[in-house]
């Protein structure tokens, strides 16, 4: 199993400790239970302050602690640590935190695309000090970001995005969005599957417009080459239409070989894969929403034959569309 380490700090929100806590720790286990089925954890947890005392955090809850982040061995490259929210003020819990900015700097020179080190909210200003975020891209709650920018004009800050993953590092913006880091991060360490599920069972909406933040696609899109996103732009609307990778190739401007290369790079899948997830997630949308014959929904999102539709769904959902439409349709 992965662990996942949870840095305490006194001034912390406390529901971006606890409910990370929950999301990792349930991941993999709510969905089977409800289904009557055997529960299979893919992670264990622990939450590690300086000293190994509790932290007090910011709405006056004391939460113990399972250690010291001194103590522990040299973590391995799986391993995943996570700073929440800072609730305090910013300043004054940089300040009393020399000690815990100086054990981040570990992280500045980690190697790979495999997300290590992640924040929440305003805890990526921990991350920036400790210079972790120097010529990534990153994000913060929109309302410190000229906080952020002036003391760490070095990173590339992007207020308006919800989560941005560069290399190693991801960030969240706003207080609560450690549901939308969670259901990502779960989703690159345990799969697309169990993300879905874990979304689904903890029937988190908080009124967003759109599911696509629980989405495996929406994961696909936290990554910062340009060409890329505006290919993912591209198929967004022509999906359903015949794609080949030569087309995809032109519309890029670059070689197919190339293509190939970013594209996996950027999104874990190739163009063919990616395609095919992006038709299965309107399939989906369909299944859930209206009332379209398989046949038709078959034909709406860009196949042809049903049957070959319908092996696909299921590799890619684990349901025929018909036993999908029942257990999830509206």
């Amino acid at each position: 199993m992965k662990t996942v380490t949870i840095i305490g700090f006194n001034g912390a929100l406390a529901s971006a400790i606890t409910g990370v806590i929950d999301l990792f720790r349930m991941a993999g286990v709510t969905w089977a239970r409800v289904h009557g089925e055997s529960p299979q954890s893919y992670f264990r947890t622990r939450l590690l302050t300086q000293t190994g005392d509790a932290c007090r955090c910011i709405n006056g809850l004391t939460i113990g602690a399972d250690g010291s982040w001194q103590d522990v061995a040299p973590l391995g490259e799986h391993d995943l640590v996570i700073i929440p929210t800072i609730g305090a003020p910013i300043d004054q819990v940089l300040a009393d935190n020399p000690g815990l900015v100086s054990w981040l700097s570990q992280f500045r020179s980690a190697g790979g695309d495999q997300v290590r080190v992640a924040s929440n909210c305003t805890g990526a200003f921990l991350l920036a000090e400790a210079g972790i975020l120097d010529g990534r891209q990153a994000t913060t709650h929109w309302g410190f970001s000229n906080q952020f920018r002036q003391r760490f004009p070095e990173v590339d800050l992007q207020p308006d995005r919800l989560v941005t993953v560069d290399g190693h590092v991801a960030c969240a913006g706003g207080g609560m969005a450690w549901w939308d880091l969670g259901i990502y991060l779960v989703e690159r360490h345990a799969g697309a599957q169990v993300a879905r599920e874990l979304a689904k069972a903890f029937v988190i909406d908080a009124g967003r417009s759109s599911q696509a933040p629980y989405s495996a696609l929406q994961a696909r899109r936290y990554h910062s080459d340009t060409a890329i996103l505006k290919l993912q732009e591209w198929l967004d609307s022509h999906y359903s239409q015949s794609v080949t990778l030569e087309s995809l190739a032109s519309l890029s401007g670059l070689t197919e070989r190339s293509l190939i290369r970013r594209f996996k790079a950027a999104t874990g899948d190739t163009p063919t894969g990616y395609l095919q997830v992006l038709r299965i997630e309107s399939a989906r949308q369909h299944l859930e929403n209206s009332r379209f014959t398989i046949e038709e929904v078959t034909r709406l999102v860009g196949y042809e034959d049903v049957s070959s539709f319908s092996r696909l769904f299921r590799k890619h959902t684990g349901l025929a569309p018909g036993v999908y439409r029942s257990r999830f349709g509206r």
